[in-house]
C-alpha cells in the first residue's frame, strides 16, 4: 500500500547498521491534523537512508511510503504485531510547488489531514473523527485529544 503525506521534518535520526548488511534510519514527520498535529515516526532502509541527508529540521518535506505490519510470535508463544511506515521517497515539498501540487499538506477532503493513498489507487480516503468532533456525542466539553 502507498501513501504521500506532506510535513515538517521534526527529527532527524542517525543511520543504525542493524546487521552486516542491513541499516536503517529513523525520522519523525509533524503533521498538520487540526488542532492536534501528528508525530509520525518513519524508517529508511538499505541504501535509501542517505535521501534525508538533504534535508534538515524544519524542512517541508513530502514522503511516500509503503505501510506494513508483520506477526512475531515470541518465545512465550504470545503473538505480537507491529506496524511500519518505510519510506521509498522523498523530496522537498517545494519542489511540489512548481508542479502545481500543493506544499501545505492538503489532499482535497474536507478533513485534510495531509496523507493519502498514490494516485493511482482506487480508494477514496475517509478521515477518522476528531477529538473535537466527538465532543457533542460523547458528552464532553474539554479539549483533550483522548
Amino acid at each position: 500500500m502507498a501513501f504521500d503525506v506532506v510535513g515538517k521534518l521534526h527529527v532527524a535520526g542517525e543511520t543504525k547498521q542493524v546487521s552486516e548488511r542491513f541499516s536503517k534510519r529513523e525520522f519523525v514527520l509533524e503533521v498538520a491534523d487540526g488542532k492536534y498535529p501528528q508525530f509520525v515516526s518513519f524508517q529508511l532502509t538499505g541504501d535509501r537512508v542517505s535521501a534525508l541527508d538533504d534535508h534538515q529540521v524544519g524542512d517541508q518535506i513530502r514522503v511516500t511510503f509503503n505501510l506494513r505490519g508483520r506477526e512475531w510470535k515470541n518465545p512465550q508463544g504470545e503473538v505480537k504485531y507491529f506496524n511500519s511506515l518505510d519510506v521509498w521517497k522523498l523530496e522537498s515539498a517545494r519542489q511540489n510547488d512548481q508542479r502545481g501540487n500543493s506544499a501545505g499538506g492538503g489532499n482535497g477532503n474536507a478533513g485534510g489531514n495531509g496523507a493519502r493513498r498514490s494516485s493511482n489507487d482506487d480508494f477514496a480516503y475517509r478521515d477518522d473523527p476528531r477529538p473535537g468532533d466527538l465532543a457533542g456525542a460523547s458528552g464532553r466539553d474539554d479539549d483533550l485529544p483522548f
